[in-house]
């Protein structure tokens, strides 16, 4: 049975998770403020965070950052913010998912499931990933473009190791964000865009060839300058 831990000083909307949530048989824990969820999460070791945007003392986007590396389980963020910019600040920081408020509770159900059934990010396995002279190192979590380190967030580094799993494969967009946000976020903006942005601005940072291309109309791939 998960457990999974609710995050929000809305005591009638937690009231509600907790019954939503028991009665599809989950354990449930809670707290009302960052400080609290931190601890909890520390102690506890919940499946799954619930973790609401606006917190008293520290906010949900600085929840994640305290766990950041605590082998932290899938959070899913609520949220009434519900713009692209906010999405990506959320992601970023290392939400596995976001819902808008107010939501419907079998909605929240169904993103529940997926991400239980994604689980803790994990790599899989500890053998270097390799493309032309760009490496990841899964065992140090480390990125390198030929002798030159490339510091990721856990988003850019996810979509990375996607990337690199697939090389010289053309991946859909739809594809990408169930791979990486674990759902599809077509119609919700350019955060896909966005982040790829971000990968080539670090991984080209030293004027190093292109490698991640985009294919118009499908999605992007991972190939060197000239390949078919």
């Amino acid at each position: 049975m998960a457990t999974i831990l609710v995050v929000d000083d809305d005591r009638k909307l937690v009231d509600m998770l907790r019954l939503t949530l028991r009665y599809e048989g989950y354990q449930v824990l809670t707290a009302g403020d960052g400080h609290a969820a931190v601890a909890t999460a520390r102690e506890q070791r919940p499946d799954l965070i619930v973790l609401d945007w606006m917190l008293p003392g520290l906010d949900g986007v600085g929840v994640l950052k305290a766990l950041r590396g605590d082998g932290a389980p899938p959070v899913l963020m609520l949220t009434a913010r519900d713009t692209v910019a906010d999405r990506v600040v959320g992601l970023d920081a290392g939400a596995d998912d976001y819902l808008v408020k107010p939501f419907a509770p079998v909605e929240l159900l169904a993103r529940v499931r997926a991400l239980l059934r994604r689980g803790p990010s994990a790599p899989q396995g500890l053998h270097p990933l390799r493309f032309s002279d760009l490496v990841i190192d899964q065992g140090a979590h480390e990125v390198w473009r030929g002798s030159r380190r490339i510091a990721l967030s856990p988003k850019e580094y996810d979509l990375l190791t996607l990337f690199l799993r697939h090389p010289r494969q053309v991946l859909r967009r739809e594809q990408i964000l169930e791979q990486v946000w674990g759902y599809d976020f077509g119609g919700n903006g350019n955060v896909l865009e966005v982040y790829v942005g971000y990968l080539r601005s670090k991984t080209e940072a030293g004027g190093e060839p292109r490698l991640i291309h985009t294919v118009r109309g499908v999605g992007y791939v991972l190939r060197e300058e000239g390949e078919a």
